[in-house]
């Protein structure tokens, strides 16, 4: 028995280590404080309220016709502008960082015109353009389009400034290695390019998504907030509040999060595959 126990190996497990020093403690404390009071809490809070009521009731609000409506218009609107985004945003960011050309100024500026603009004045613009007096001919307003319209408007920047800088610090010796080894332009981008950009492009896809989600103001004036046409899940919210509705707001509130937290997921598991096959 003795031999036994000694011929056993004995595993010694090693003792958790870290380099904070006491200013960096605090410094971390008052980080996770800051986080709880802004994010952490008021998730939590809008979670509680939403199945205060139970789950059937929960369940029952967001089936409910009018809300499954709006909640389907508002995902495939915003799915829709990510994907657009991703494409133009990206190949957007190439022509600024790669190309040369006259106006090129002008256009760094134009592109954040988004950020800086306020959603109504956005959504007042894009009714002249495009309303029932569009000098353009094209009626958009008080449709199911006016919805892809505005989500493209105020989602524009956000792939352009994740991808830009990346590809501003990319090393141009390898692209031209590529080339002189007899790699094609297709080749070096899948294979050279994309790897690196895709944290970047992913990372602009996801804020993308989550802006177009949660945007109102841009729709107020554009879309008429139609039921069944035109109205998305903001509007929703805003009504159920309005009604003193406050359980109904934070079920249908509670499901986009979950839907952009499983986005989020979904894009950084296909962005590790890009980056591992490159």
């Amino acid at each position: 028995m003795t031999a036994l126990t000694q011929s056993r190996p004995v595993s010694i497990r090693p003792a958790l280590r870290h380099d904070l020093t006491r200013t960096s403690g605090v410094g971390l404390g008052i980080t996770m404080l800051w986080f709880s009071l802004l994010v952490l809490i008021p998730l939590a809070a809008v979670v509680v309220t939403a199945t205060a009521g139970g789950w059937a009731e929960f369940w029952r609000t967001i089936t409910n016709d009018q809300t499954a409506s709006a909640i389907r218009l508002t995902v495939t609107a915003a799915a829709a502008v990510t994907a657009v985004n991703v494409v133009m945003g990206t190949t957007i960011a190439w022509v600024l960082v790669r190309d040369r050309f006259v106006g090129k100024q002008l256009l760094e500026l134009v592109i954040d015109i988004p950020f800086a603009l306020p959603t109504i004045v956005a959504g007042l613009v894009l009714l002249s353009l495009y309303g029932a007096d569009s000098p353009l001919g094209l009626h958009l307003a008080n449709t199911s389009w006016s919805v892809y319209l505005a989500f493209l408007f105020v989602t524009l920047p956000f792939v352009v400034r994740m991808v830009q800088p990346v590809l501003e610090e990319l090393d141009a010796d390898v692209e031209e290695a590529a080339a002189s080894l007899g790699a094609s332009r297709a080749v070096i981008f899948r294979r050279i390019v994309l790897p690196s950009l895709a944290p970047a492009i992913a990372a602009g896809a996801a804020l993308s998504f989550a802006r177009a989600v949660g945007e109102y103001g841009s729709l107020v004036l554009l879309s008429g907030n139609l039921p069944f046409e035109s109205e998305v899940t903001s509007v929703r919210i805003l009504g159920a509040i309005e009604n003193d509705n406050r359980g109904g707001a934070a079920a249908i509130a509670t499901l986009l999060l979950v839907i952009s937290l499983l986005v989020i997921v979904v894009l950084d598991v296909l962005q590790r595959r890009v980056a591992r096959r490159g």
